[in-house]
């Protein structure tokens, strides 16, 4: 006998389920300029591979008669899918179903998606939207008490959040109004994308204003807010933008911390003509200049993906690629306080070189360096603190690493171009400086006695000034091999694509002697 009266059921269950909030709360959706999570689904995943998990789960009413009278799925759709051919996890908010919360959520299916992502080695994307599966003012009506944050179930869920991090990529979209445990679950990512139209917060404004401040969603928790914060790392117009981010973010890392990066064919040779960078950096030691035009010269070309380009704006990173060779990119903007480490771009070096060492990328610093951000602001910023701090997330990377002195190395900060106490790479331009300070402003104070007694100040400044110069030539710190090399700034490519193939001789997945538990 046929199971068809059962498959009956069966379809018409999941089809229910595919209802989502209803029509009206799918038009309000779509009228806001948001797709549905299962439209999200489909856009980011390859057509056809996602397999859902769990679409059955949810609140069920039924007749006198025990027969399916109306049934709400859950809040939560997750399942397999794959990414330009490779397997990920998808976990994603259904906001037509109470906002997210969690009087409508089963929290055992966000969980499983994690679990899976860890036991499994897959990236994880993590669509969310409301308060991705956290409380909601009417929980305790619901549910007939008031929940104890820190339960076990709840504490677990937070572990395996965390804990993924340091075990496969995590990828997080903001796609709306992202409030409470939605929030933590997009800031504890690797790489966070938000649409121009969404905003984050701990909490939303209604609960701000019981503190006595009105504030509006973009006003407490817009792009802009979490951009320079360091919060998200980038914001988009569209979510199909939002989409894309994400599935390039994954082509430079590989699928988990037990795998190499993807390695991908190259035709841009390594020692094309690169005419441009012998004058990239100014004669004129005040004069700025920009960095992103000498990153996308030595790159490959179209490769550079930068992320959190509004927060610690003095120090630019992203992943590139170095003859079809993934990388871990941080270079110095003179744009922005010459280049010099400020306390937020310490914490951005900090989280990006921590990313580079989980998922075996090596790395190339091309440096310009002035020192720490001097002045009472950086010193009410505790920037000695979070720069001390990154001196030892960089000491503490085992990945092989390139630096590239393109002008200023100075300071206890520009003693932190290279990892200490271990091998790497270093290359110098023609117009590198280097020393424990800058002449400039340090000579009438070091020589003043000197320059007062003299005939013509002014003359025996300058005097003093061509002397040191000429002591201070990058040739003299050759001479000694304390730098390894100076080269034409033409060379940098070619240098570069050696140092990512050889680095490919070095990298070793994570091995882990005992299986991995929470």
């Amino acid at each position: 006998m046929a199971w068809t009266p059962e498959l009956e059921e069966l379809k018409k269950r999941t089809a229910l389920s595919k209802r989502m909030g209803g029509p009206e709360r799918v038009k309000r959706q779509h009228d806001g300029g948001r797709y549905t999570v299962r439209e999200r689904v489909e856009k980011i995943a390859d057509p056809h591979s996602f397999r859902e998990i769990g679409a059955l789960a949810g609140i069920a009413a039924y007749d006198e008669r025990g027969e399916l009278k109306d049934f709400t799925a859950s809040n939560c759709v997750f399942g397999r899918a794959k990414v330009d051919g490779r397997p990920v996890m998808i976990v994603g908010d259904d906001f037509t179903v109470r906002g997210g919360s969690a009087d409508a959520s089963i929290r055992e299916k966000p969980m499983m998606a994690e679990e899976m992502a860890r036991e499994f080695r897959m990236p994880i994307i993590r669509i969310i939207e409301g308060s991705g599966g956290g409380g909601s003012v009417k929980t305790i009506e619901t549910k007939g008490r008031a929940n104890l944050p820190g339960q076990v179930g709840e504490t677990r869920a937070y572990h395996l959040m965390t804990d993924n991090l340091g075990r496969v990529p995590v990828v997080g979209l903001g796609l709306g109004s992202v409030a409470g445990l939605g929030a933590a679950r997009l800031a504890s990512t690797h790489y966070s994308v938000m649409t121009k139209t969404s905003a984050m917060f701990v909490a939303g404004p209604p609960v701000v204003a019981r503190l006595g401040t009105e504030v509006g969603k973009q006003d407490l928790g817009g792009w802009e807010i979490q951009t320079r914060s360091g919060a998200i790392d980038h914001a988009v117009d569209t979510e199909d933008e939002a989409f894309a981010c994400a599935r390039k973010f994954l082509s430079y890392l590989p699928s988990s911390a037990h795998e190499l990066p993807p390695v991908a064919p190259s035709t841009d040779a390594p020692d094309r003509p690169m005419e441009s960078l012998m004058t990239a950096v100014p004669r004129n030691r005040r004069q700025v200049y920009k960095i992103r035009p000498i990153i996308e010269t030595v790159v490959d070309e179209g490769s550079f993906f930068e992320m959190g380009q509004m927060f610690g704006r003095s120090i630019v990173t992203g992943f590139a690629r170095l003859d079809g060779k993934p990388v871990a990119l941080l270079a110095s903007d003179p744009f922005h306080y010459g280049g010099a480490w400020t306390a937020e771009a310490c914490q951005k070096i900090i989280r990006f070189v921590d990313l580079a060492e989980t998922f075996r990328l090596p790395v190339v610093y091309l440096c310009d360096c002035p020192g720490f951000m001097i002045g009472k602001q950086a010193e009410e910023s505790a920037t000695i603190r979070h720069g001390v701090r990154a001196m030892a997330a960089l000491n503490q990377t085992t990945m092989p690493w390139c630096t590239i002195i393109l002008r200023n190395c100075y300071g206890v900060a520009g003693a932190a171009h290279q990892p200490a106490g271990r091998l790497s790479l270093r290359y110098a331009w023609l117009s590198a400086s280097w020393g424990s300070l800058p002449l400039e402003g340090g000579i009438e104070a070091a020589y003043r006695a000197e320059i007062e007694a003299a005939a013509d100040p002014k003359a025996k400044l300058a005097e003093i000034e061509d002397r040191l110069n000429k002591l201070r030539s990058p040739f003299r710190t050759a001479e000694t091999f304390w730098v390894e090399d100076i080269i034409d700034p033409r060379e940098t490519r070619k240098l570069l694509c050696d140092f990512a193939e050889i680095a490919q001789r070095a990298l070793e997945p994570v091995q882990r002697t005992q299986p991995m538990r929470p």
